[in-house]
C-alpha cells in the first residue's frame, strides 16, 4: 500500500497525513537545495553562453544526513543512477513493525549537460586539432602507396611475390615475424604522422578535460510513472507491506493490524519527520 493515499480509514489516514508533512518538508528541502547559480560556459564553436545550474554534492549530502538521523531505519545509503544526460540520486529506507514494513524513498532526478570551461584555450585545442587534421590527411593520401611499397619489398626479401590477396592474407597471418617487421618498418618510415597522430589524441584528451556538466532539474513533485519519463523533479513516498514468511505483500487486511501496531507505525513515521526539520 503505498502512502499517502485517499484511504478514509483512521488509521491510514493519519499515515497519509503524516506522510505529506515528510513530502512537504522534503519539497522545502530540495527548493533550497536545488536552487539555480548563473554561470558562464562556452559551446563547441567558441561561443560564449549563460547558464544556470545547482549542485547535486548537496542533494547527496541532505541525502546521507537523513539517513544518519534515522539509524533505527535499515537503508543501503545514498545511492544513483546515470543514464546518459538523466541522473538520480535516491535514498531507501526500512523498518519492520510486528508483521509489517514500513518504508520510504526520496530522490531527485535531473540532467546534466556538457559544456565547455570560459577557457580561450579550449580555441586553442580546436584550432591545432584543425590543423592536425588537414596534415594528416594530406600524408595519408601518399602513406597508402608508400606503405604498400614497403610491403612488397619485405615480401619479396622473404622470398614472397606476386601473390593474390587471399595468398598474401595468409602469409602476413601465419608468419607473424613478417608482419611484426613490416609493421615496424611503416612505423619508422611514417614517424611524422604517428607523432601527429599522437598529438592528436593527446589533444583530445585535453580537449575532454575542459567539459563540464551544467545540471538542471525542478523540486516539483512527480510520481514513478514521470519519473520513469525521464521528467525533472522529486518523488517521495511510503510503502506500508506486510510480512508472511518473509515475503512482501502489498495487499493488506487493516482489520488485522493490531492496535499496538496502529500505534507504533506512526511514531516511526514522526522520527522521519523530526530528521528532516532539523
Amino acid at each position: 500500500m503505498q502512502i499517502p493515499t485517499s484511504n478514509p480509514d483512521p488509521f491510514i489516514k493519519s499515515m497519509s497525513d503524516k506522510a505529506e508533512s515528510v513530502r512537504t518538508l522534503f519539497s522545502e528541502h530540495m527548493t533550497r537545495l536545488t536552487t539555480k547559480v548563473p554561470l558562464k560556459v562556452m559551446l563547441g564553436d567558441g561561443t560564449v553562453t549563460d547558464q544556470e545550474s545547482f549542485d547535486p554534492a548537496l542533494v547527496r549530502k541532505f541525502f546521507d544526513d537523513i539517513l544518519q538521523k534515522i539509524p533505527d531505519w535499515s537503508n543501503q545509503g545514498v545511492s544513483a543512477t546515470a543514464e546518459k544526460d538523466l541522473r538520480r540520486s535516491f535514498i531507501k529506507f526500512e523498518i519492520k513493525e510486528g508483521n509489517y514494513l514500513l518504508s520510504g524513498h526520496m530522490s531527485l532526478q535531473y540532467h546534466a549537460l556538457l559544456f565547455y570551461k570560459l577557457d580561450h584555450r579550449v580555441i586553442e585545442i580546436q584550432k591545432e586539432l584543425s590543423d592536425i587534421s588537414d596534415m594528416i590527411a594530406k600524408l595519408q593520401v601518399k602513406v597508402g602507396p608508400e606503405n604498400d611499397k614497403i610491403i612488397e619489398e619485405k615480401l619479396k626479401q622473404e622470398g614472397y611475390q606476386s601473390m593474390d590477396d587471399q595468398k598474401l592474407f595468409e602469409v602476413l597471418f601465419n608468419r607473424e615475424d613478417i608482419t611484426q617487421d613490416i609493421v615496424q618498418s611503416i612505423e619508422v618510415s611514417h614517424a611524422e604522422h604517428t607523432k601527429l597522430v599522437s598529438n592528436r589524441d593527446r589533444l583530445f584528451v585535453e580537449l575532454d578535460n575542459m567539459l563540464i556538466e551544467v545540471y538542471h532539474t525542478t523540486s516539483v513533485m512527480i510520481d514513478e510513472n514521470r519519473m520513469i519519463a525521464a521528467e525533472e523533479g522529486c518523488l517521495c513516498n511510503f510503502n506500508l507491506e506486510y510480512l508472511k514468511n518473509n515475503i512482501r505483500q502489498g495487499n493488506i487486511n487493516l482489520s488485522r493490524i493490531s492496535e499496538q501496531t496502529k500505534t507504533n507505525l506512526p511514531v516511526l513515521m514522526d522520527s522521519v519527520i523530526r530528521a528532516l526539520k532539523n
